[in-house]
């Protein structure tokens, strides 16, 4: 059967609109792994030098522009290869949970929880390591914010059932 949120409370709603972003996060994932399987490293930083040449020749220390093609220069074809994998696997996971979620499987709820972990885990690991990204922050209090509402979903629809069997 499938959840229907169109019916709850706030926080339902709130849920709802955080597994839509889950929703479209994994799909973007997943068409990002697809188009990085096929992208050349040289072909990138190509195009990279390209697409900044113009704002480099104004300002030749334009912090975003040279750190992106310094980073693009470390691109070798098993860094994408990593890379695209890594998207996949992840864009699958969220989007396999979220559709699990919506036809009213109860143990997605656990593992939303469980997958989302992960994902903070891996991020605060990125932060201590690379340093502090502000993407990386938002994302981490972002899935902070999905893994609450996901326990309070989880907890009123135990109970929920709980109070049916009685």
């Amino acid at each position: 059967m499938l959840t229907d949120f169109r019916k709850g409370s706030t926080l339902d709603k709130a849920f709802e609109i955080g597994l839509a972003f889950k929703a479209i996060d994994g799909a973007g994932e997943i068409m990002g792994g697809i188009w990085l399987l096929f992208v050349n490293p040289h072909w990138l930083q190509a195009w990279a030098a390209v697409l900044f040449a113009p704002e480099l020749r104004e300002d030749p220390t334009d912090f975003l522009d040279t750190h992106i093609l310094r980073w693009l220069e470390h691109f070798h074809q098993n860094t994408i290869f990593f890379a695209a994998i890594y998207l996949l696997a992840h864009g699958f996971a969220k989007l396999t949970i979220v559709v699990e979620i919506l036809r009213g499987r109860l143990w997605a709820y656990p593992g939303l929880i469980v997958l989302t972990l992960i994902f903070i885990a891996y991020q605060i690991y990125h932060i201590a390591t690379a340093g502090i990204s502000i993407g990386f922050v938002l994302l981490t209090l972002f899935d902070a914010l999905i893994i609450a509402l996901t326990v309070a979903e989880y907890t009123k629809i135990k109970h929920r059932m709980h109070e049916e069997l009685r």
